[in-house]
């Protein structure tokens, strides 16, 4: 797998998980319905399946280094749906969790 895929099945993954979350948010949160937070709960799923798509064998190592990911990811999604202006802090630490995932899955291991 190239490391191209799988930054791409890290972003559809990130889009379902935290798009997932935010239509539960809205459709509970914020009164929008139970259609809201269905919809999330499909696009949950969603993810669940997307993450089983890398080609690294290992769960622990594939969700670790989501969770990079995810910490940036969201700061994104907050920023674009939310209107969240993160300060100097949540753009290094995003950064940091980026870093990490990348030593996780790209690091080479020689087998």
């Amino acid at each position: 797998m190239t490391v191209a895929r799988s930054l791409v099945l890290f972003l559809a993954a990130a889009l379902f998980e935290i798009g997932g979350a935010w239509l539960v948010w809205q459709g509970v949160r914020e009164n929008r319905g139970w259609i809201w937070a269905g919809a999330g709960v499909v696009a949950l799923g969603l993810y669940g399946f997307v993450a089983t798509l890398q080609h690294d064998a290992h769960f622990g190592r594939v969700l670790a280094a989501y969770g990079g990911v995810f910490v940036a990811g969201s700061i994104a999604w907050g920023m674009i749906a939310d209107g969240y202006r993160p300060d100097r802090y949540d753009v290094v630490g995003a950064l940091v969790c980026l870093a990490g995932m990348a030593v996780l899955m790209y690091a080479p291991r020689g087998n």
